[in-house]
């Protein structure tokens, strides 16, 4: 790519940064900390995919979803997957009119802009493939019609790591299907202050519109054009190929990973990344970019044998070592 090519791109690079910083601002004045969990979130919006949030009740992560919603002027909607839920819950059904004597389709709540899937992991199988399938095709079917899903889309499903009563654990290939995996933790003792100070004063901070979803939709677009050299492709390759094969790259851990990344991962590590150095006014991507996502991207795709999990190996801990051994361009 020519010098002036990437200048174009630096150049549109910048004003989407500039939009993102307004949709960021707006949501840090309801938003207490959470910072990286609110990066990620805008890194998935603009890559277009979605996001599975591991954290505790009460951490704001309906708040974070709902939020973003209010500043992009976009639809939000709140599933709460329980053991009784159905798939035409999420999807819709079609019901019968007696009057006309005809059927007309109710369209389900998975008809949104932003969705959260709150504590996906309480719904059966059936149900859970019904969201996945839809977050997967971008459109569902009822009774035999198919119905595309709004623009932009995006799933931020959320799961409780203690409660495992009455749960069904979502499969890896299901789980495979969401860009990042985010563990969301407490906040600081300044944060809860000002938690407090904000959601108990006479009135509670509320996000403005800044941006339409138009807007999101050509952000999409320009970061699929964000410039990836060789080199830094070369880089991405390494990172996934070392969680299979680590003993190429010097690392004497192959008897704790069972499975390495899916090709899913370089995918997503790539637009991602790409999205990043978009979130930083940057019309290229460099290795820095890669790095910074490349735990929430690998954190769902590595399958620990059961010897690691016995000697309470983390994954995170394994990330950090291909990272460290992956020589970077």
């Amino acid at each position: 790519m020519q010098d002036k090519e990437i200048k174009e791109l630096n150049e549109k690079a910048q004003d989407c940064a500039k939009d993102i910083d307004k949709v960021v601002s707006e949501m840090k004045k309801v938003i207490v900390g959470q910072s990286r969990v609110v990066d990620r979130i805008m890194i998935s919006l603009i890559a277009d995919g979605h996001i599975l949030l591991e954290g505790l009740p009460g951490l704001a992560k309906t708040l974070m979803i709902k939020t973003l919603s209010d500043t992009v002027d976009a639809n939000f909607r709140r599933i709460q997957f329980t053991p009784d839920l159905l798939p035409a819950d999420i999807v819709g059904t079609k019901i019968y009119n007696q009057n006309s004597g005809t059927f007309s389709t109710k369209k389900g709540p998975i008809f949104a802009n932003f969705i959260l899937a709150d504590e996906i992991n309480r719904a059966p199988p059936k149900v859970q493939s019904a969201l996945l399938e839809a977050m997967q095709e971008r459109q569902v079917t009822i009774s035999g019609e198919t119905y595309p899903l709004m623009k932009p889309f995006l799933v931020l499903a959320t799961q409780n790591p203690l409660e495992t009563q009455g749960t069904y654990s979502l499969p890896e290939a299901q789980v495979d299907r969401f860009m990042f995996k985010v563990t969301v933790g407490y906040p600081d003792e300044k944060q809860e202050k000002e938690i407090i100070a904000r959601m108990t004063g006479a009135s509670v901070p509320e996000a403005k519109t800044v941006i339409k979803p138009s807007k999101i939709l050509e952000m999409q677009k320009l970061c699929h054009k964000i410039y990836l050299d060789d080199k830094v492709r070369d880089f991405i390759v390494d990172i996934v190929f070392a969680t299979r094969n680590p003993e190429k790259y010097g690392l004497d851990i192959r008897n704790l990973i069972e499975y390495g990344a899916s090709p899913r991962a370089s995918i997503w590590l790539t637009l991602g990344a790409k999205a990043h150095a978009l979130l930083q006014g940057r019309g290229y991507v460099i290795p820095e970019d890669v790095k910074e996502i490349a735990s929430d991207v690998l954190r769902h795709r590595i399958i620990l044998t059961y010897e690691a999990e016995a000697e309470g190996v983390v994954v995170d801990s394994l990330i950090d070592m291909i990272l460290s051994k992956v020589k970077v361009p």
